[in-house]
């Protein structure tokens, strides 16, 4: 392979691993905001339940 044929090959091997990576990202992205959305009903559901509490 010549020099220029190396480069080429590196460089879309490098595109690939960058694609991939995000890819990864963005489903961990995806991961926590469920996360956050599971939290902020149980924090509601919490809030809910503290406010039926009686009143001492």
């Amino acid at each position: 392979m010549t020099s220029v044929t190396e480069n080429h090959v590196d460089i879309a091997a490098t595109v690939m691993s960058l694609a991939a990576e995000a890819t990864e990202l963005h489903t961990r992205v995806d991961e926590l905001r469920q996360e956050l959305v599971d939290l902020d009903e149980r924090m509601a559901a919490l809030s809910e339940a503290l406010h039926r509490l009686p009143s001492l």
